[in-house]
């Protein structure tokens, strides 16, 4: 009950203090209406992604390493998705789900843009047993993305930083952007963190310039210029992506920290085909994590330098899981299991927060299951646009969430990657409904049955216990990538089991005690990764 109604109905009960009652009856109706203008006007977006950030990488998800309190602040004043996911475990694919409110199978983008597949896979002398499916290679144009539908309903639309989704032809200008600062066909940061850096629409301006900062500095500009119109502002870092680097001041701070908490022994575990990090301890990562976090700062105060803050949705998640096996062997994911590129919890659960000022809900948390697809909608509805279901037809508005209520339906969610990978993860496609999780492996045909949210770790397989459960989800997983056309993986006739077996023998006895080495070295009190520390000591500005 509202606290106009309950004042109607004190004042029904009492006659003594009319006046007095009055003035309150009066008060809230004027607040009530200032709170329903701001919601009717359309609100600013900014959109905050950061690229492999894992569930576990923030001090407001568990992490008793990193430090991230400008990211915090996102999550405490806003609406927590504890069973938030991205829609791929790599990066292309998840992006493309982002802006078209489509699962991955559907869009054809299954694998990050670039990656090897069919025959081609050989070259890499992986000796694996499938050759991985073909996938689209660009953003296709006639998706209407979420910043074209933006941008139509009267929206400035800016870009900076990380696109991944396309070459020249099909980069943010290309889909809707209006801005374009740093998006092209790379995924990691060409160069380094540290100007100079190589990518055609971000000039160098000053050598030793931070990527990360300069990607904020864009976004904040771009919202002081435009404080006094509506605007969508996609921040896509291509932090915390490798190469991971950071300044020695801050590589300082958090070996003293590692040291301080207690070097482990072990790091490193084998999964299944490659060695995955245990613990977060790595200084140079836990450097580069702080840098995106401080960048978020300054584009949070921006907003609140403008005056716009109380008027601006701000979203924050990341585009798959934690690197902690494979590329740089970043961080550690536990006690989910896995990480970028696996197919487990590790892989794509992720932070995703959405704060919606006027609707007071900080703080608030929900485990209702939601996708990277559901971004679409969601901004659509919150900005008071048409909804457009033959678009995003895979994504739901989560605004009845955002607003206290509740969602009773809960849909399939779906994920499909035909490929290998760099992190150790198996082609697999999975489906997730009513709690329940089952994996389908495209090289042998089997399956594993999760019971979700119990077993986030996913190390208790239940399918012998609930055989009847997994068999609906399979037939139903199967139909579903039938129907949207969904390509498979191959096997392939040249497939030697003997080479296999001796580069998981090179891996174990050499890959493995290599990355503990290494990681003793970050750990070192002399540690020195070149004089001008990754170009970062060329600028003190």
């Amino acid at each position: 009950m509202s606290n106009n109604k309950m004042l109607t109905i004190k004042m029904s009960y009492s006659n003594s203090l009319p006046l007095l009652f009055s003035v309150f009856f009066l008060v809230g109706c004027g607040e009530t209406k200032r709170k329903t203008e701001k919601a009717e006007k359309k609100p600013n977006v900014v959109f905050i992604l950061v690229d492999d950030l894992g569930l576990k990488d923030l001090s407001c998800t568990g992490s008793t390493y990193y430090e991230t309190p400008n990211v915090d602040r996102i999550a405490n004043e806003g609406m927590v998705f504890t069973q938030g996911y991205a829609a791929s475990r790599v990066c292309s694919p998840s992006r493309a789900s982002i802006m078209t409110g489509k699962f991955t199978a559907r869009h054809g983008i299954t694998d990050w843009i670039g990656a090897k597949s069919g025959v081609d896979w050989r070259s890499l002398n992986r000796h694996d047993k499938l050759l991985p499916a073909e996938y689209v290679h660009q953003l296709p144009k006639e998706e209407v993305t979420l910043a074209e539908a933006m941008k139509a309903a009267g929206y400035r639309t800016f870009f900076a930083g990380k696109w991944h989704l396309g070459d020249e032809g099909s980069y943010p200008e290309d889909h809707g952007f209006e801005i374009n600062k740093g998006g092209w066909e790379k995924g990691s940061p060409i160069g380094g963190y540290f100007s100079p850096w190589e990518n055609p629409s971000l000039p160098n301006k000053k050598d030793g310039e931070n990527l990360t900062m300069r990607l904020a500095n864009e976004t904040a500009e771009f919202i002081a210029q435009h404080k006094d119109s509506t605007f969508f502002a996609f921040l896509s870092f291509y932090a915390v992506h490798g190469p991971i680097q950071t300044t020695r001041e801050n590589w300082l701070k958090y070996r003293d920290k590692a040291e301080a908490q207690g070097i482990q022994d072990k790091g490193y575990e084998m999964e299944r085909v490659l060695p995955i990090r245990q613990v977060q301890d790595n200084p140079i990562y836990a450097g580069l994590v702080e840098s995106m976090d401080d960048a978020v700062g300054v584009v949070l105060n921006a907003l609140k330098a403008s005056g716009i803050e109380d008027r601006t949705v701000v979203v924050f998640t990341s585009d798959n899981g934690g690197v902690a096996s494979g590329d740089s062997f970043s961080t550690s994911n536990l006690p989910l299991r896995g990480g970028k590129g696996y197919q487990w919890e590790g892989g794509i659960r992720e932070p995703y927060f959405i704060k919606v000022p006027w609707l007071g809900n900080g703080g608030a948390k929900t485990d209702f299951p939601v996708s990277g697809t559901d971004f679409y909608p969601t901004i659509l509805d919150l900005a008071n646009i048409d909804l457009m279901p033959d678009q995003h037809i895979d994504g739901q508005s989560l605004k009845p969430l955002l607003e206290g209520g509740e969602l009773t339906v809960e849909r399939p969610l779906f994920w499909h990657y035909p490929h290998y990978g760099n992190q150790g993860g198996s082609p697999s496609s999975i489906i997730q409904e009513n709690g329940w999780k089952l994996i389908h492996y495209w090289e042998d045909q089997h399956e594993e049955l999760y019971r979700l949210p119990s077993t986030e770790s996913d190390d208790q397989n239940v399918l012998e216990k609930h055989p009847e459960i997994a068999q609906d989800l399979s037939k139903k997983l199967k139909t579903w990538l039938d129907r949207v056309g969904a390509n498979l993986p191959v096997k392939d006739p040249e497939y030697d089991q003997e080479m296999a077996n001796k580069r998981h023998a090179r891996i174990v006895n050499k890959t493995l005690p290599a990355l503990e080495r290494e990681r003793r070295d970050v750990l070192s009190s002399d540690f020195e990764p070149g004089e001008d520390w990754w170009n970062s000591k060329l600028s003190k500005d």
